[in-house]
């Protein structure tokens, strides 16, 4: 368990907290490209850390992330006009760019110079993989981006799916690191002989109590979960969490799968989940997780149906499962159907139980086993780099080694005596072909 103050310092992510400051030293995803498709087209309203911000595309294809109140006298800029290289308030009609400037006071006399002594708060924004990155932190000069894999893969070989998630960061974000819930909540109804042997989920449903191994790194955690495969092997998941909020999920084939899951937090009580995962190529098509191979036509898609996009803070992809509908929860499916829950979709399962917990889990209540060492690892290193950075100004893990995000996730058989760190040395590296292993069946 968690002591309330630690259960704080890692949940609160606003102006101010350990956790912000220590999230504000990283680019942070904001919101998709695509969400501003054309200069001067509509703003977009973005929560991020706690701050409410204006996205808007300028006349030339820039992006600014800018203060939601107008500095003038409060008025929301997400009403403005885009238009001739900035975003104006439709109240006085003053001008800001994209870096903050106020660039033009109408309703000021012509030989005034206000304008030049006003600025509003924006954050810098670049635009790579299909995302807009922004930097909320202190430096003058941002750091570099991290050097992930899926982010620069061509346009046509990888897909982002973004999704809303109604409940703090890092209750999410521990969702995606525990391995062993995977037996239980999204195949806990399959059996070894409802799939070929020899695959990775018949490997998982044979034995839903994998053993762990945890290293920290560079970039922050990683482990390896093993279960019994072929005689004298092992069937090995090895996952990644990267500083401050990025996983990469055991899903698919170790060297071949190319994927990448940004939690970032809106506020305290809302995160953003963007999934970002290499196109694999099959015979019968696109496939994103190789385990499922075999029971594709007893096992539904991996996530629902979206309701249209609105306009408020939070009606950005919104799941059309959701606690006002117990996520499609079906009781009879339950306890004579496919689903261990009861309830579609692989990515439901995962937020219906996530929100389930309250807004914010009260973790001075929880008690964790053998099974959540991965969990209890990526807490302390989280307290470790937010404490460091507020008392001894320490610059967190990743900020300035782009290239310690150069890894890949996925699944592997091993020999049982493998040194499973070295014997998956190379599968881990990014931008490195493995021809021999795609066509293999897991």
């Amino acid at each position: 368990m968690l002591s309330k103050e630690n259960n704080e310092l890692l949940c609160r992510v606003g102006p101010g907290t350990p956790m912000g400051n220590l999230m504000r030293q990283y680019w942070i995803p904001a919101l998709l490209s695509s969400e501003l498709p054309s200069p001067d087209c509509a703003p977009v309203r973005v929560m991020l850390l706690g701050e409410k911000l204006i996205a808007f595309r300028d006349s030339l294809g820039r992006v600014g992330l800018i203060q939601n109140h107008c500095p003038h006298r409060g008025a929301s800029l997400f009403f403005g006009r885009n238009a001739d290289c900035g975003l104006r308030c439709v109240y006085h009609g003053w001008q800001f760019d994209v870096d903050g400037n106020c660039i033009d006071m109408p309703n000021e006399p012509s030989e005034s110079d206000f304008k030049n002594k006003v600025k509003a708060t924006a954050y810098p924004c670049i635009e790579r993989g299909g995302m807009v990155w922004a930097y909320m932190g202190p430096r003058k000069t941002p750091p570099p981006l991290p050097d992930i894999e899926v982010y620069q893969l061509p346009e046509d070989e990888f897909v982002i799916f973004p999704s809303i998630v109604d409940c703090n960061w890092l209750q999410a974000l521990e969702g995606e690191i525990d391995t062993s819930h995977s037996g239980f909540l999204h195949f806990g109804s399959i059996e070894p002989e409802d799939v070929p042997e020899g695959t990775f989920l018949h490997y998982t449903v044979k034995d839903r109590a994998p053993r762990y191994a945890v290293v920290d790194t560079d970039f922050g955690v990683m482990y390896g979960a093993y279960r019994p495969a072929h005689p004298g092997h092992r069937y090995w998941r090895i996952a990644n969490f990267m500083f401050p909020f990025f996983t990469q999920t055991p899903e698919g084939i170790l060297g071949h799968q190319i994927i990448t899951n940004a939690w970032v937090p809106m506020d305290d009580y809302h995160t953003m989940s963007f999934i970002a995962v290499s196109k694999v190529k099959t015979e019968d098509g696109l496939r994103g997780r190789s385990h499922l191979q075999g029971i594709t036509d007893k096992y539904p898609p991996v996530a629902p149906p979206q309701l249209p996009n609105s306009t408020d803070w939070f009606g950005r992809f919104r799941p059309s499962l959701n606690a006002s509908n117990d996520y499609g929860l079906d009781r009879d499916r339950q306890r004579n159907g496919p689903d261990y829950s009861g309830i579609p979709y692989l990515t439901t399962q995962d937020r219906a139980v996530q929100e389930s917990m309250g807004a914010i889990y009260d973790r001075t209540q929880e008690h964790l086993a053998t099974s959540d060492v991965m969990i209890i690892r990526v807490r302390r290193r989280l307290l470790n780099a937010a404490r460091a950075l507020a008392e001894q100004q320490i610059v967190p893990p990743g900020v300035d080694q782009p290239e310690v995000y150069r890894n890949r996730s996925g699944g592997v058989i091993l020999p049982e005596d493998a040194d499973w760190v070295e014997a998956t040395k190379e599968l881990r590296k990014p931008f490195t072909k493995h021809p021999d292993i795609v066509s293999q069946n897991p």
